[in-house]
């Protein structure tokens, strides 16, 4: 009886640890796995939630002076134009952000996740291939911008002038087609 006990306490004394660590709060992932969720700062409950964060806002500003920091370097003639288009860039995302356009942007995302369901459907029947999924997945626009902007910061590290500037042109012009984009889907009321 007491070699019971004395096994019985062991096993108590060394299960503890594992169920207090157990007790942490999980939330599943896009892929049905689960991982910790990670403490947020900002306030719950408000809508565009994770575009709150001040680390989002720091790192797109930094990114925009950077890009005008690039502009005085390379193409300093078209910096009036830069400041138009990134001025446009803010003046648009905040009016879809509005609360006015909730409905819209509500609407805009369940379409959206209807048509990945779709496309991540075909995708496991084997009907398309992963290239096509993505290229689908992102509206055929293959996030060009993003793209651009990276190899223009390793040019612009790399100082080589004539490929910046060429990056620096491809990026306001896409810049100005998304502007254009956004501006028809906010003005469709």
């Amino acid at each position: 009886m007491k070699l019971k006990m004395l096994f019985l306490s062991f096993g108590l004394l060394f299960s503890m640890p594992v169920m207090a660590s157990a007790n942490k709060t999980v939330v599943p992932d896009t892929n049905g796995e689960q991982r910790e969720k990670a403490p947020c700062d900002c306030q719950e409950g408000t809508d565009g939630h994770h575009m709150m964060h001040k680390n989002w806002q720091t790192k797109m500003m930094e990114r925009e002076k950077m890009l005008l920091s690039w502009v005085d370097q390379y193409t300093p003639a078209k910096k009036e134009e830069w400041i138009k288009v990134l001025e446009e860039k803010k003046t648009l995302r905040n009016k879809w952000m509005s609360p006015k356009n909730a409905a819209m942007r509500e609407q805009w995302k369940k379409d959206k996740m209807a048509n990945l369901e779709a496309l991540k459907k075909q995708f496991d029947e084997g009907k398309i291939t992963k290239e096509e999924f993505m290229k689908q997945a992102h509206g055929g626009k293959e996030m060009a911008h993003w793209k651009t902007f990276q190899e223009l910061k390793l040019s612009a590290e790399k100082k080589n002038t004539e490929q910046s500037t060429i990056l620096l042109n491809q990026l306001l012009d896409q810049y100005k087609q998304h502007n254009t984009q956004i501006n028809e889907i906010v003005n469709k009321q």
